[in-house]
C-alpha cells in the first residue's frame, strides 16, 4: 500500500512537470533586437526592428510585395546577416524553409536526387527514402523517385517544396506563399495539416481565408516605416485593429487641427491690438506650434496599383483560335480528348482541372505554337503570363524588359510612356534599373502585368496570375482582365478572383 507522503510527492512532481511544460511552451525561440538590414543606401528593408516568437506559435508574416518578407526568413536562417542589432535563434532549433519556387538548377534532378540534396550527402540513401515516404504522405503527393522535378505541375511542385522542408523534421517551419499553384483540395489538405501541426510556424501568404484557419498572431512589415508591427489574433483581427487605429489617429489629429486653427486665429487677432496683447498673441502662437508637433503620424496603408487597361492588338478582324483536342495526364498515362472550343476577339475562356492534369502544359504548348489540335490565326500576338515567370529574362533590368515588350508591337519607344506604366505598377525609380532576378516574386508578377500593357496582345494567356500578388492589387487586376477586348485564356484556382472576370466559355479538362 502506498504511503500518503508518496501520493503527496507524486502529486507535487506531476504539478512541477505541468508547470515546466507550460514554461517551455512559452519559451522564446526567435528574438530580434533593434535589427536593421538593407541592400544598399536606397534599399532599406527593416530599420531597428524588435519582435519575438515563442515556441509553438503559428504566425502570419504580412506586408507589401517587395517589402522584404522573404528577406526576413533569410535573416532567421542566417543566409543573410543584419547590418546592426541582434538576432537570437534558439541553437537547439531545427529550422526549415519551404520556398516559393524550386530553384532552376534543381529542375532536372529526380525526386530522390532533389531530396538527397535537401538533406545533404551525409544522409544515407536508404534514410532519404524512408523520410521521403513520410514527407510525401504528409503533403498528399504520389511522386516516383525517378521522376524529374520539371515534369511535375506547378501545384505538385508546391507540395514538393513543403515536403522538402518537412523531411528535415523542423522545430520551426517557414512557409513562403505555400498556397501558390495549389488547387482547392491541395489548400484544404495543407490547411488541415497546419491546424494539427504541433510545432512552430511562420507563414507568408496573401490568402486571408487560409491564414485565418490556423494563425494566432501576425507580424506586419510596414513598407513605409520599415518597422514590424506585432499583433495578436488572425488576419481579420489585424485588419480590424489597424482600421480602428487609423480612425483613432485621424480623429485625434482632427481635434488637434481644430485647436491649432483656433489658437492661430486668436493669435492673429491679439497681434494687431499692439502693446501687451502681442505677448498674449505670442503665447497662443507657441501653443499652436506645440499642438502641431504633437499631431501623430497616421499609419499609412500599403499602396495599391493603379487601375489599368491591357490594350488588345490593333488590326485584328476575323482572327480566331480553335481547340479541337487536348491531352491530359492521368495515372495510366496521357489521354487525348476531343472538344470544340472556338475563340474570337473579346471572348474569354477559363481552363479548369485539378493539379497535375496538364493545364500549364496545354497552355504552354499553345503559347509556343506546338500544341496538337489547336489552331491560331497567323499574325496574332500572344501575351503569356507564366506562373514561374520564366518568360522573363532575369538578367534584364526592368527597363530593358519593358523596351523589349514595346519592340514586339513594332511601335515607337517612348521613355515617358514606359515610366508612366511602370509607376502604375509601383515600379519606381528605386526598382526600374534593378535586374529582374533581384526582385521579389510579387514584384516579378507586377513587372509581367506591366509588360502585357506595353505588349498589347491579341491573345492573352494567364497561368495562375494571382500567385505572389498582394491581395490589395487583385481587384484592379481582375477589373483589367474583365475589360480586356482581345481573346483570353485564364487558368486560376482562386474562385473569388475568377468570379470578378467575365468568362464566356469553360474548358474543364477533368470532364
Amino acid at each position: 500500500m502506498l504511503s500518503g507522503s508518496f501520493h503527496k510527492n507524486f502529486s507535487l512532481s506531476l504539478l512541477q512537470a505541468l508547470i515546466c511544460d507550460k514554461i517551455l511552451s512559452l519559451e522564446t525561440i526567435i528574438k530580434f533586437s533593434q535589427v536593421s538590414f538593407d541592400f544598399g543606401q536606397d534599399k532599406t528593408i527593416i530599420d531597428e526592428v524588435s519582435f519575438s516568437v515563442r515556441k509553438g506559435m503559428k504566425v502570419a508574416l504580412m506586408g507589401q510585395n517587395g517589402a522584404g518578407k522573404s528577406t526576413l526568413f533569410k535573416l532567421i536562417t542566417k543566409e543573410l546577416y543584419p547590418l546592426s542589432g541582434e538576432i537570437s535563434v534558439d541553437k537547439r532549433l531545427v529550422v526549415a524553409t519551404a520556398r516559393q519556387v524550386i530553384a532552376i538548377e534543381d529542375m532536372l534532378l529526380s525526386v530522390e536526387e532533389y531530396f538527397q540534396k535537401q538533406l545533404g550527402e551525409g544522409v544515407e540513401p536508404y534514410e532519404v527514402r524512408k523520410r521521403l515516404s513520410g514527407a510525401l504522405n504528409a503533403v498528399n503527393l504520389k511522386a516516383p523517385l525517378d521522376k524529374i522535378i520539371k515534369s511535375f505541375s506547378g501545384g505538385q511542385q508546391a507540395r514538393l517544396l513543403l515536403a522538402s522542408a518537412l523531411i528535415k523534421n523542423p522545430d520551426l517551419l517557414l512557409l513562403d506563399e505555400p498556397t501558390n499553384n495549389l488547387d482547392h483540395k491541395g489548400i484544404a489538405h495543407l490547411t488541415n495539416f497546419l491546424v494539427n501541426y504541433k510545432k512552430s510556424v511562420i507563414v507568408i501568404s496573401h490568402d486571408a481565408e487560409f491564414l485565418n484557419a490556423f494563425t494566432e498572431g501576425v507580424l506586419y512589415l510596414d513598407s513605409f516605416t520599415k518597422k514590424i508591427e506585432q499583433y495578436a489574433g488572425n488576419y481579420n483581427d489585424v485588419v480590424e485593429q489597424i482600421a480602428i487605429r487609423i480612425e483613432r489617429e485621424r480623429r485625434q489629429n482632427a481635434q488637434m487641427e481644430h485647436g491649432i486653427q483656433e489658437n492661430r486665429e486668436r493669435s492673429n487677432f491679439f497681434a494687431h491690438k499692439g502693446g501687451k496683447m502681442r505677448l498674449v498673441a505670442k503665447k497662443m502662437r507657441e501653443k499652436a506650434e506645440k499642438m502641431e508637433s504633437e499631431k501623430v503620424a497616421v499609419r499609412r496603408e500599403d499602396k495599391t496599383i493603379r487601375s489599368f487597361v491591357i490594350p488588345s492588338q490593333e488590326g485584328l478582324v476575323n482572327e480566331y483560335m480553335r481547340i479541337s483536342s487536348f491531352t491530359i495526364m492521368q495515372e495510366s498515362g496521357e489521354i487525348t480528348k476531343s472538344t470544340n472550343v472556338f475563340l474570337v476577339k473579346n471572348k474569354h475562356l477559363l481552363v479548369k482541372g485539378p493539379n497535375g492534369i496538364g493545364k500549364s502544359t496545354l497552355i504552354e504548348s499553345l503559347a509556343k505554337g506546338t500544341a496538337r489540335g489547336i489552331v491560331i490565326s497567323p499574325g496574332v500576338r500572344i501575351g503569356y503570363y507564366r506562373q514561374d515567370f520564366s518568360t522573363l529574362d532575369f538578367n534584364d533590368t526592368v527597363y530593358e524588359s519593358f523596351v523589349k515588350a514595346v519592340r514586339e508591337t513594332g511601335g515607337p519607344i517612348y521613355e515617358q510612356q514606359i515610366r508612366s506604366v511602370a509607376a502604375g505598377f509601383l515600379i519606381t525609380e528605386e526598382y526600374i534599373y534593378s535586374t529582374i532576378g533581384t526582385l521579389s516574386e510579387g514584384q516579378k508578377g507586377l513587372v509581367s502585368f506591366a509588360r502585357l500593357v506595353l505588349q498589347k496582345p491579341g491573345l492573352l494567356i494567364l497561368d495562375e496570375p494571382t500567385n505572389h500578388i498582394n491581395f490589395r492589387h487583385l481587384p484592379r487586376i481582375a477589373e483589367a482582365l474583365n475589360n480586356y477586348r482581345g481573346m483570353m485564356i485564364l487558368v486560376s484556382h482562386v474562385p473569388e478572383f475568377v468570379a470578378q472576370i467575365r468568362i464566356d466559355e469553360t474548358l474543364d479538362l477533368e470532364k
